[in-house]
């Protein structure tokens, strides 16, 4: 079977543990050239992973809400490799707390790493595809984002992570316009797996069966990041994908609903009997988890 990502220069953030290492192993099975980004040592031993299955790797430490580690991680992998052909986004933390106790520094932290790491790689990767592309150069550019369910239907006792999560869907959305003109597929995933980051939260639904498939491993999720980040997924672009297990589907944001109209401006005091028609007509929406 052909590699899909044969040659191609990948960054993989987050890659220490859980969904990265699942991620940059999987991108090594399929021919890639790896750039191993984390804030801890552990990215070394993924590297060492990646290269006994006879792939390349390089590692570099850091935190990719710095805006300046940003553009030096997308140097690294054009000096390594000659170019930058595909962005994977994973790094992430949380920090959950009901909204009445959550405090300052635990938004700030949460909306930095989750939501700003995945901006600043994007915007430093977006202009030198770019560049690339005003050059003349031909430019097959992929990004994957990771955001998450939690930011697609909310998740209680989860504000901040809900909220970087679901600007990330949306930032994808964003990106997938402003960028295709310059060759680049921006999509997204959102994904349930075991990872040190969920198993703490949810211990219970985490826990490994006893038969012989294991639906929240973390490697079920990487062959479709392998695939958007490849040159197959040309046609695909500002999608968000829910993956868990064997099952992938195609998550469906916002859309206009049917609307109530006039032609004059609508008093507050006929309002009621007017949104109670809209809510009537429109499907429920998904649950926020945890409700």
């Amino acid at each position: 079977m052909d590699r899909v990502c044969e040659g191609r220069s990948v960054i993989v953030t987050g890659a220490g543990q859980g969904l990265g290492r699942a991620h940059a192993l999987e991108f090594a099975r399929q021919g890639a050239r790896l750039v191993l980004n984390d804030v801890g040592s552990a990215v070394q031993d993924v590297a060492d992973e990646v290269r006994g299955l006879g792939g390349d790797a390089v590692t570099s430490t850091g935190d990719v809400s710095d805006w300046d580690y940003a553009a030096e991680l997308v140097r690294i992998a054009v000096d390594a490799y000659g170019s930058l052909d595909t962005l994977v986004s994973n790094a992430g933390i949380n920090r959950d707390r009901m909204l009445v106790t959550m405090t300052e520094q635990e938004w700030d932290l949460v909306l930095k790493v989750d939501l700003k790491g995945h901006f600043a790689p994007l915007r430093h990767a977006a202009a030198y595809w770019r560049d690339r592309s005003k050059a003349g150069e031909p430019v097959a550019a992929r990004v994957v984002n990771t955001s998450s369910g939690a930011g697609l239907m909310g998740s209680v006792g989860q504000g901040n992570y809900a909220a970087a999560k679901a600007g990330i869907a949306v930032l994808t959305q964003i990106a997938a316009v402003e960028l295709a003109r310059y060759g680049v597929v921006v999509n997204a995933i959102a994904p349930s797996a075991r990872t040190p980051m969920t198993e703490a939260v949810f211990a219970e639904a985490m826990a490994k069966p006893d038969t012989g498939f294991d639906a929240m491993d973390p490697a079920n999720v990487s062959p479709l990041v392998a695939w958007l980040g490849s040159d197959e997924a040309a046609g695909v672009t500002g999608q968000v994908f829910e993956i868990a297990g064997g099952e992938v589907s195609l998550a469906d944001g916002w859309r206009h609903g049917k609307p109530a109209t006039r032609e004059t401006r609508w008093q507050a005091g006929e309002l009621g009997l007017v949104i109670t028609a809209l809510l009537d007509r429109a499907e429920p929406p998904t649950p926020v988890y945890g409700a």
